[in-house]
């Protein structure tokens, strides 16, 4: 069970850290070319990834003590599809063909691996 929950909480960790930084180079871009680099590095978006993929690196941590990492490693890839969705549905970002396809090889691959454990 905990195993489960801590890859979990991982992947999340990690999507949350990719959408934090995403949101952090947005509003960095936004600000004045004088910005000081205290101001980008205190920003909340940037604090907020660098907890988030910590705290989802201490997850991984975790699960690795319990796991082979030849079995778990794969469902890390659960982050290319969650993110592909995010980039697609929360930013708006066009997705091509290619892209999809890749996913959904991607998410087929998660399961097949996903089977043996």
């Amino acid at each position: 069970m905990w195993p489960w929950l801590w890859i979990g909480l991982s992947i999340s960790l990690t999507c949350l850290g990719q959408i934090a930084q995403k949101q952090a180079v947005t509003a960095f871009a936004r600000m004045p070319a004088e910005t000081p680099l205290r101001a980008k590095l205190l920003h909340p978006w940037l604090i907020t990834a660098l907890f988030a993929l910590g705290f989802g690196a201490l997850f991984w941590l975790l699960v690795l003590h319990v796991w082979p990492v030849g079995q778990a490693y794969p469902l890390l890839a659960t982050n290319f599809v969650l993110m592909l969705l995010i980039a697609r549905f929360g930013f708006k970002e066009t997705v091509n063909k290619r892209r999809w396809l890749g996913g959904g090889l991607v998410a087929a691959g998660i399961v097949c691996m996903g089977l043996t454990l």
